[in-house]
């Protein structure tokens, strides 16, 4: 806890920004003030505020974007107030807590897990897969088989006080009805750039609650929930898993950059393909968060409410997105 709030302490912009009331900064501002920046962390949601300053402790005392990304959402793995990542996230309608992650370099190397019980840190797990497996993803019992080889801790599986709370009172309807930017914003994704501008990306979540058992979302789906190509940029996605896997969202934003758009435009316009692939739009949430070689930054959202952190060496921020609809 300390590291964090020392780096947060240390950045006279950052702290200005993130006192009550003046927390977040507009995207506009935000792209005039830190473009070109190197290095730069990303990450989806308020949480993304710890997990960036994790991941840039970790770039300055020598480690590598990867580690970067990883050691940032291990951090949100264990914030016990969190609800949509981690084992203490809420459950499944069965009132089993299951993970999913994923991690890549720009290299191309990439790992995931899923459908994952028992373990603190699916993130790490997702790296052994890329780093020690001729694999790219595992998941259910073989992942947990993959934890227990690599030493990984096997935790005793009950839910968390709060996540045991919010079941049991939803058990008394059953009723499966998300709520925009509560239960859809089942992640924290983090894209990050070193200062010799490789790039790396991570995510990891406990998916959306009181899903049916066995469900996987976007996160673990190279190209879905995240892609990373260090000759183009990164991107990252949040909200309806199953909305973003219809438009293999994050491959898409990717490819978009690659073909000259921008961050921005490549998020704008992935949102209004995944608008037109999905019904019941009002009721579903998803945002896209984006980044190119040159250091510009991109996010977007169906519906207002979506947030993402931005850091560099001299700032940690919250920035609000933009998004299709307004509210």
């Amino acid at each position: 806890m300390s590291h964090r709030r020392k780096f947060i302490k240390q950045s006279l912009l950052g702290s200005a920004l993130l006192i009550p009331g003046v927390s977040t900064i507009s995207e506009a501002k935000a792209t005039s003030l830190f473009k070109g920046e190197k290095p730069l962390i990303l990450s989806t949601w308020n949480h993304g505020l710890p997990a960036n300053a994790a991941a840039m402790e970790k770039l300055k005392a020598g480690g590598s974007i990867v580690d970067a990304v990883e050691t940032g959402v291990r951090d949100t793995e264990l914030d016990l107030s969190n609800l949509s990542v981690g084992l203490q996230g809420l459950p499944d309608r069965e009132g089993i807590t299951t993970l999913d992650a994923s991690i890549m370099s720009g290299d191309g190397s990439c790992g995931a897990v899923a459908f994952v019980r028992q373990v603190k840190h699916p993130i790490s797990l997702a790296r052994v897969v890329m780093e020690k497996t001729p694999h790219v993803m595992i998941v259910g019992e073989g992942a947990k088989q993959l934890a227990i080889a690599e030493g990984f801790p096997i935790e005793k599986e009950e839910l968390s006080p709060n996540a045991k709370k919010e079941y049991l009172k939803w058990k008394e309807t059953s009723q499966y009805k998300p709520v925009i930017n509560i239960e859809n914003h089942d992640t924290i994704g983090m894209i990050g750039m070193d200062a010799k501008g490789n790039l790396a990306g991570s995510c990891t979540t406990s998916g959306l609650a009181y899903k049916m058992h066995g469900r996987v979302g976007d996160s673990p789906i190279i190209g879905a929930g995240l892609f990373v190509d260090n000759e183009v940029g990164a991107a990252t996605a949040t909200g309806l898993g199953e909305s973003i896997i219809r438009i293999c969202g994050s491959f898409l934003i990717v490819e978009l950059m690659r073909h000259g758009r921008t961050p921005q435009e490549a998020c704008e316009e992935a949102v209004k393909r995944l608008i037109a692939k999905n019904k019941n739009i009002k009721d579903l949430q998803a945002g896209f968060l984006a980044i190119n070689k040159d250091g510009e930054v991109g996010a977007y959202a169906v519906h207002p409410g979506f947030n993402f952190a931005q850091a560099t060496l001299k700032s940690n921020v919250m920035i609000d997105s933009k998004s299709h609809f307004n509210g």
